[in-house]
């Protein structure tokens, strides 16, 4: 911590001040003359002026100390941090080694399982070789009287020149009878298809045949039926014809009745016929508005006229 001079020389001045009061006795103004007192002073101050010079040098001294101690626990602090630096770095350095390590480590135990599968695999696929070597052996083993056999066969064929050759045209006749083998059951199959097919032929010509008598039968039935129902409609048409012809002539019978009837009225009214000769159904009216009128006439006239005029 810095201390300012003028705290230092006033702490130092008044301690030097306690310490001659101490030394000197007190003693009456009348025993020392001025100028003794004066030196007394001048004493005094040579030597507070010497202890603040010793105190001032031993400050400084210290200050030094001080700074020296200072600039040491500065260098001792960068000192430390490139230190904690340094040990971050260490700590990260052994983190990302450790890091590597365990996965080295964790790489390793995957290759280790990969390498111990593999070489289960590759023991099975050893043990399922040597099997089959044994089945070879014991099939070569087998077929070594075959070989025998076909080397005398060789030997007595003589266009053959060696085993492949043989075995090779036997392969080829082997193929040619499974070819002719094959092509016979296709024949077969195809043989027992047509007898199949002109058995169903058969028997659908048959079932044909008796479906056509059922329907020649039935048809011949409806003609006879259609027969029955044409004569029947037949003699009801002549029935029909001769109840027109009838009823015609009735109805020429009446409209000439009538037709007389409107002439009367016309005669009646003294009037020519205004209405047409086929308009029966007008003329019909016209006959009936006249009776209608000559009604009421003949009920409009008092009961002693027709009396009257009787005698």
């Amino acid at each position: 911590m810095a201390v300012s001079w003028e705290e230092c020389f006033r702490l130092a001045w008044q301690e030097k001040l306690s310490t001659s009061s101490r030394k000197i006795p007190k003693q009456s103004a009348d025993h020392f003359p001025p100028l003794l007192r004066l030196l007394e002073k001048r004493q005094e101050l040579a030597d507070a002026d010497q202890g603040l010079r010793a105190q001032k040098e031993a400050l400084q001294t210290t200050m030094a100390v001080l700074n020296q101690r200072r600039a040491q626990l500065e260098q001792k602090k960068q000192e430390l941090k490139g230190s904690f630096a340094r040990f971050d770095k260490l700590l990260q350095d052994t983190e990302a080694r450790r890091s590597r390590a365990m996965r080295r480590a964790a790489e390793e135990g995957h290759r280790a399982g990969r390498q111990e599968a593999e070489a289960l695999r590759l023991r099975a696929q050893l043990e399922e070789l040597r099997r089959e070597r044994a089945r070879l052996r014991r099939r070569l083993w087998r077929l070594e009287p075959c070989a025998r056999l076909l080397e005398q066969v060789r030997e007595q064929l003589p266009e053959f020149q060696d085993i492949p050759e043989l075995v090779e045209r036997f392969h080829t006749l082997e193929d040619t009878l499974a070819e002719l083998r094959l092509t016979e059951r296709q024949r077969l199959a195809e043989l027992e298809e047509t007898r199949s097919q002109l058995q169903q032929l058969r028997d659908t010509w048959q079932d044909e045949l008796l479906q056509q008598g059922q329907q020649r039968a039935q048809l011949l039935e409806r003609l006879e039926a259609a027969r029955e129902r044409t004569l029947h409609w037949e003699s009801k048409w002549v029935q029909i014809q001769n109840t027109a012809a009838e009823k015609t002539l009735l109805l020429g019978r009446i409209r000439m009745s009538v037709l007389n009837l409107f002439q009367l009225v016309c005669q009646h009214h003294r009037q020519p016929p205004a209405l047409d000769i086929e308009d029966t159904e007008g003329q019909l009216e016209q006959v009936k508005l006249f009776i209608l009128d000559l009604s009421a006439m003949l009920a409009s006239l008092p009961q002693g006229e027709p009396e009257a005029q009787a005698p």
